[in-house]
């Protein structure tokens, strides 16, 4: 069966955001100052071929832990659906 996973890789919390940084300075820039933070991450939309939706799940988990996410500095969150 086909699966629908999204994933969503963010900085860590702890970690500054470098990125989000940049963005919200030129928000700031152009005269939106009521945004006050801005953390940028990546949203990963994947098909996944699986016999049931914990096996999609365990099939997204480990691509994300060996290469869509560095545990080091991002965590990840998934959803998976049919």
């Amino acid at each position: 069966m086909t699966y629908i996973a999204e994933v969503k890789v963010m900085p860590l919390k702890e970690l500054l955001d470098p990125q989000g940084k940049a963005v919200l300075n030129g928000l700031k820039n152009l005269g939106i100052d009521t945004i006050t933070e801005v953390r940028i991450g990546k949203h990963l939309h994947l098909k996944v071929e699986a016999e049931d939706v914990e096996k999609a799940k365990t099939i997204v988990e480990n691509a994300c832990r060996k290469l869509l996410a560095n545990p080091v500095m991002e965590y990840f969150e998934i959803e998976v659906h049919e």
